[in-house]
């Protein structure tokens, strides 16, 4: 097969670097079968697979890329045939899988969702991780109590970034009357109260100078993207049998918090993971991004070429990254 174009990430001499190749299949992992890449899209866990000591790559060299969309061109694998159109998110694609940042991708068949009839090659992308991620956390919610009250007050942190943005979108589209965003950034205010929130607090306001053990009880829900001491103020404000879906560590991946808002209001931390989620429960995801959760013609899409990668990543890493950026492959 002819050469195709890879972005790769390797290290030498303890420094980690990216560049844009040429390669062909023997340079990809293995799996039965073979994928012609048309989008994959730019994560937050993407900008750490670049960075020096980012935790996500541990061997080198390197594509990165957590998810893709594509056509098959072979299969070894009888569940999927040449021409089928497919998605791929997470297990270990673009961490210790070579990933969805190049023109062609090999990965395993226990990998492979077929492509909902509802949806296109590049709106599967435009949802990508995090909107599995964000429809994840929904369900989490829903399941605990949220379906049954309209009118619960429900936070989402990280609000510009892209589960941030995709949640807030589908929460407003489920008919959800009091939707919160938590921001930093002044700019994206308007952009957020078009998709669906109620209002927007600025994260430098809302933070309290010190976190007490216990505070009002001023929120039902929560969707959190970020963790560390944004989720170790939240948890203080639920409201009794409230719950918080944390599925991000972009604010720090330790907890400072006490045992009494489980304890006396009985509220629930519900981690959710979109790496490892089993085929049954992702395929009942994808139906719903599908169907009742089909967000994807929002505004706050923007689309490069892998050329332009470089520079959406480094915009992850330094926080004015605002929507979500998918990439079209040539």
């Amino acid at each position: 097969m002819d050469m195709f174009s890879a972005f790769c990430v390797k290290k030498e001499d303890e420094k980690v670097t990216t560049t844009i190749e040429k390669i062909t299949l023997t340079d990809l992992s293995d799996g039965e079968v073979i994928v012609k890449v048309a989008y994959s899209s730019v994560n937050y866990k993407d900008s750490l697979a670049v960075k020096q000591n980012g935790g996500v790559i541990r061997d080198y060299p390197m594509i990165p890329g957590i998810d893709l969309s594509g056509t098959v061109l072979s299969s070894e694998d009888d569940r999927f045939k040449e021409g089928q159109n497919v998605l791929v998110t997470g297990y270990g694609l673009g961490v210790s899988h070579t990933g969805g940042f190049a023109e062609i991708a090999r990965v395993p068949g226990d990998w492979i969702v077929p492509l909902p009839d509802e949806l296109s090659l590049k709106e599967v992308m435009i949802f990508g991780t995090a909107g599995f991620t964000a429809a994840l956390s929904v369900q989490a919610l829903e399941d605990n109590g949220l379906a049954q009250n309209k009118e619960a007050t429900i936070l989402v942190t990280g609000a510009s970034g892209g589960v941030g943005i995709l949640a807030i979108a589908m929460l407003k589209q489920l008919g959800y009357k009091n939707i919160l965003a938590l921001s930093r950034k002044k700019s994206a205010i308007d952009s957020l109260k078009k998709l669906g929130a109620t209002d927007v607090l600025l994260l430098d306001e809302f933070m309290p100078e010190k976190i007490k053990p216990l505070a009002k009880q001023s929120i039902d829900f929560v969707i959190d993207t970020v963790g560390g001491d944004v989720t170790a103020a939240l948890l203080p404000q639920l409201k009794y049998g409230g719950s918080i879906a944390i599925c991000g560590n972009a604010a720090g991946i330790k907890l400072n918090t006490t045992v009494l808002p489980f304890i006396l209001r009985g509220t629930n931390l519900l981690g959710i993971d979109s790496v490892n989620v089993p085929m049954k429960q992702r395929l009942a995801i994808w139906h719903r991004l599908a169907t009742d959760l089909n967000v994807s013609q929002h505004e706050l899409i923007n689309e490069i070429a892998l050329q332009e990668l470089p520079q959406t990543l480094d915009q992850l890493q330094a926080g004015t990254h605002i929507g979500r950026t998918i990439i079209k492959m040539n």
